[in-house]
């Protein structure tokens, strides 16, 4: 049996917000999307005071790359990565899972944030699976819709189950590992039987808090 160790990556991995940081990193190039600014403030807003739900917040935020081919955006995702995203890790979240790695885990990366620029992560080596939420390009273009559910709290765990199931792996949960800065991620932490909270202000269910820098 497989053990894994399984990472949430937004203030996880990362010191901040992945989906925010691939728009502004949008915004240096084409500044014209400067218009989905104001939308994307009062929707944040709105799912912070719990009127709209996470995957609609997502969904409307996202409108920043209607009209930009997947391709473009595919090789926007890899400059993204090497001029952004790859400088924003927690040295210790690194550490962490080459550690894990080297003693024989799988290293499984799952978050609510677009698949489709967190494929980049593959570049660490380390990484066996990235799974974040999935978005529909029709004809080659975003259509501001995802595809199935937002992967957040329960969802994580279903796409994870979905995961192993195709590729026929069955896991030790029991010797595996969680880190997750997120009570959201409390199905996945209570899944696993090394959990671990990072950076947080909340304790529950006795889960060790760590800090990382």
């Amino acid at each position: 049996m497989e053990k894994l160790a399984i990472f949430d990556i937004d203030y996880t991995l990362t010191k901040r917000e992945t989906l925010f940081e691939f728009y502004m990193f949008l915004l240096k190039k084409k500044p014209h999307l400067i218009i989905h600014m104001p939308k994307g403030t009062i929707v944040s807003v709105l799912y912070a005071l719990g009127i709209v739900e996470a995957a609609k917040a997502k969904s409307d935020f996202m409108t920043f790359i209607k009209g930009i081919h997947e391709d473009e955006i595919r090789e926007l995702a890899k400059e993204f990565y090497r001029k952004r995203f790859s400088k924003i890790f927690y040295t210790d979240a690194i550490n962490t899972l080459k550690r894990l790695k080297a003693q024989g885990y799988k290293i499984y990366l799952i978050s609510a944030s677009a698949e489709f620029y967190l494929n980049e992560l593959y570049n660490i080596k380390e990484v066996d699976k990235v799974i974040g939420t999935r978005f529909k390009f029709v004809n080659g273009y975003y259509t501001g819709e995802i595809i199935g559910e937002n992967n957040k709290g329960e969802e994580k765990v279903r796409r994870l189950m979905e995961v192993l199931k195709e590729e026929n792996i069955e896991v030790d949960f029991k010797e595996s590992y969680m880190y997750s800065d997120s009570l959201a991620d409390l199905p996945l932490l209570k899944l696993v039987g090394h959990p671990y909270l990072i950076n947080s202000r909340k304790k529950i269910n006795n889960i060790e808090i760590l800090h990382w820098k």
